[in-house]
């Protein structure tokens, strides 16, 4: 694979990261290959990854033998696997976070996806967590529920790197924000150094497309034509991630509340884009990659956008600032066709919060089927 776009996404201050962690790529020397020669910046992990690897191969079935032997629960097993990949991953990514001076090298874990209502017991799980990797370049993802603001204001308080997924909504992004500029500033009145903390607030966009687009069939009929939403098919994503970048430079470049912060050498929030393989076979596989190239931000591709992006991707700097139609217009157009995006934000919210769920209880139970 020719890596030669991917590169040029750092000279226009992206970071590309990779998302779906295996023990595989780690044994194999392939993510020490990726960040050595391709340009990988971080990685994150899944559950529905990780129980598919321990379905689908013995990699994970001695160390399984061996924490049931020690008597230890299903769960603890679990975490216990995890937290291992994790580490060895943050070893080989370590000497991107040293170079970048702590801005990039991340490898990302979730706290258990049931908590995403929990205020208190994602806090105990993050503690947990980022003690049990003991990395300086391991980032605990908590959900960007109502519930979870709380948890991350409080883990980034006390020097808990966080990457805050499952954002879907112009609003409740403004909150992740502030809940981080809160736990910095917090920081600094209780005298603790604020230039290690780290976070990374993800916005997921073919998940929002996916379900907009499926509104629209309902709306868009022969029998009740609304050629208006039928023209902004798969534009959504697009248009609320330009908003959200020109809320991240409000509050980060233009701020002087922030730039106190800066000067004491606080590391913004980047903006994350999630979500990025295309799920419509008609859409151009590069679709969430090209138009929201931006400096100070982070995008998590699965491996065929990766490969697709390195042949046929389109590297512009600044690309999020190129559209033929005001993202704002766009946005209108949908409130307008009777589209509600409060609904669309927070059933994609409570999906994802499942589609969590569900691997992770999936692999649990592989688990479970080999202590017998």
């Amino acid at each position: 694979m020719d890596s030669t776009k991917l590169k040029q996404l750092l000279d226009c201050g992206q970071s590309y990261w990779l998302d779906n962690l295996t023990r595989d790529m780690i044994e194999n020397g392939e993510l020490k290959k990726r960040v050595e020669d391709e340009g990988l910046r971080g990685i994150t992990s899944n559950p529905k990854t990780f129980g598919d690897s321990i379905r689908e191969s013995d990699r994970y079935d001695a160390d399984i033998k061996r924490l049931a032997g020690e008597g230890e629960d299903v769960e603890t097993v679990y975490e216990a696997l995890m937290v291992e990949d994790i580490q060895n991953a943050c070893d080989i990514l370590r000497p991107v976070y040293d170079e970048s001076d702590g801005r990039d090298g991340f490898v990302s874990l979730e706290v258990d996806p049931r908590l995403a209502r929990h205020t208190e017991a994602t806090i105990e799980a993050a503690r947990r967590l980022f003690q049990s990797v003991d990395r300086p370049n391991c980032m605990i993802k908590i959900p960007g529920t109502e519930e979870g603001l709380a948890a991350i204001e409080t883990a980034l308080f006390e020097g808990i790197n966080v990457n805050i997924t499952l954002l879907f909504s112009q609003g409740r992004y403004k909150e992740v924000v502030a809940a981080h500029q809160r736990a910095l500033d917090r920081r600094r009145q209780a005298g603790k150094p604020v230039e290690s903390v780290a976070s990374v607030a993800s916005f997921f966009l073919s998940r929002i497309d996916v379900l907009v687009d499926e509104l629209i069939g309902h709306r868009h009929t022969k029998a009740a034509p609304n050629d208006l939403l039928a023209g902004r098919r798969g534009q959504l994503a697009i248009a609320l991630a330009r908003i959200v970048y020109r809320e991240f430079e409000k509050d980060y470049k233009d701020s002087s509340a922030w730039q106190g912060l800066a000067a004491d050498g606080a590391q913004p929030q980047r903006p994350l884009w999630a979500s990025t393989g295309t799920k419509n076979p008609d859409d151009k596989p590069t679709k969430y990659i090209d138009p929201l190239i931006a400096p100070q931000t982070v995008s998590t591709m699965p491996e065929k956008t990766i490969e697709a992006f390195a042949e046929s991707g389109t590297v512009a700097e600044n690309a999020i600032s190129e559209s033929d139609t005001p993202s704002a217009q766009v946005i209108e157009d949908f409130a307008g066709g009777g589209i509600d995006l409060e609904y669309v934000s927070q059933r994609l919210e409570d999906e994802g919060i499942q589609k969590f769920i569900d691997p992770y209880e999936e692999a649990v139970e592989s688990i479970r089927e080999q202590i017998g």
